[in-house]
């Protein structure tokens, strides 16, 4: 659901901006009791996330968590105005066709956007949107983003290097996807801007224990075991969790809960579900802590 801007949710929040398969839910041409349902959790736009803070200096910051085919959809029904910088997963369509969307940002801030992107994904980049990387070359001189990339490099991933933006410390976290190497991304604070108190949805739920850390970790289907320690003391662990099927490129229902009890975070949100998971039904089903998220879904941390 959109932010109230004349009640808005305290600042820094996370908000689930899809969390479906490639395809989405309801899927092309299926009429399946998910892909008809009238709950409204059942309907999942492509995966992805914004993280909204305060910096030091009082200034309001946007991140996004990959950039999908859905992000103009999301961006007007999450209330977003800016986005100061993308940082990439992979370079999957589902998680990169939206770039071109975030013009408009360009044009309301007047200030560049951030790309944060391995090489293998920077370069899909370039070369799926050479009219904005290389606009000197477009017959037109045309509206196009107007983009800083920054490749993160291997070491960078190796020594587990965080990525400070604007007092948002972003962590690599090498995960595979089938034989790929993807990047999960753990999401600290600097002391001072997000530091506990309790955690809240948009519907009003409340919790305990904070937000951050927390770690983004989609299009997963293992982890390997050097990056098990970037999981340690987290707060929040957002986790792929496609079905109960096995597939070879993304975790089970059932594989997902199984990590997420080793990994002992305080709360568990699982995200790319494709129809195979009715939102009600699955969510009776999991352990106390662990949730199916849902598109629109906020989590905020609150100062204490």
């Amino acid at each position: 659901m959109p932010i109230d801007p004349t009640n808005p949710v305290p600042l820094p929040r996370f908000t689930f901006m899809g969390t479906g398969t490639s395809s989405g839910v309801p899927m092309i041409g299926c009429s399946c009791p998910v892909c008809t349902s009238t709950d409204p959790r059942d309907a999942r736009l492509r995966t992805a996330a914004a993280l909204e803070f305060r910096d030091a200096k009082g200034r309001d910051r946007t991140v996004l968590l990959d950039a999908g085919p859905d992000l103009r959809v999301q961006a007007l029904r999450a209330g977003l105005t800016r986005c100061d910088a993308i940082v990439f997963t992979h370079n999957h369509v589902d998680h990169t066709f939206g770039l071109d969307e975030v013009r408009r940002f360009n044009a309301v801030q007047k200030t560049p956007i951030e790309l944060h992107a391995d090489a293998h994904t920077m370069e899909h980049l370039r070369r799926v949107y050479g009219h904005i990387f290389d606009r000197h070359a477009n017959v037109n001189d045309s509206f196009v983003a107007d983009l800083a990339p920054r490749i993160v490099t291997e070491d960078e991933i190796e020594r587990a290097a965080p990525i400070d933006l604007w007092g948002a410390r972003f962590t690599p976290i090498p995960l595979l996807h089938g034989r790929m190497r993807v990047l999960g991304w753990r999401i600290d604070f600097e002391a001072g801007l997000a530091d506990g108190g309790h955690d809240a949805d948009a519907a009003g739920d409340e919790g305990s224990g904070g937000v951050f850390p927390l770690a983004y970790c989609t299009d997963v289907s293992a982890i390997p075991p050097e990056s098990w320690k970037r999981l340690i003391g987290l707060k929040t662990l957002v986790l792929d969790a496609l079905r109960h099927r096995k597939h070879p490129t993304h975790l089970t229902l059932e594989q997902a809960v199984n990590i997420a009890v080793n990994v002992g975070a305080q709360r568990t949100y699982f995200v790319h579900m494709t129809h195979d998971l009715a939102h009600e039904e699955t969510q009776r089903s999991l352990p106390e802590g662990m949730f199916l998220s849902w598109d629109g879904l906020v989590l905020v941390s609150i100062p204490s």
